[in-house]
């Protein structure tokens, strides 16, 4: 089953640090589309429920210089 998150994304200071975040959210099992925008620090990402989850994809992006965090 599809499901779509969007996430807070800290510590981005480019377009570059927003590519390397959405590169890093497509390498996990199971996304399907990741889209990040710099000026609003979010990422959308969907996914196949049953590869992934939001803990997943925040984990992900936590190994790299940037932290990610689910919406309130």
């Amino acid at each position: 089953m599809n499901a779509k998150e969007t996430l807070e994304i800290t510590g981005m200071t480019c377009n570059h640090c927003a590519r390397t975040v959405e590169r890093t959210l497509k390498a996990v099992p199971g996304v399907q589309t990741a889209s990040v925008d710099y000026a609003s620090k979010r990422a959308v990402v969907e996914y196949d429920d049953n590869l992934a989850n939001a803990d997943k994809l925040i984990a992900a992006v936590n190994t790299t210089a940037y932290k990610a965090a689910r919406l309130p």
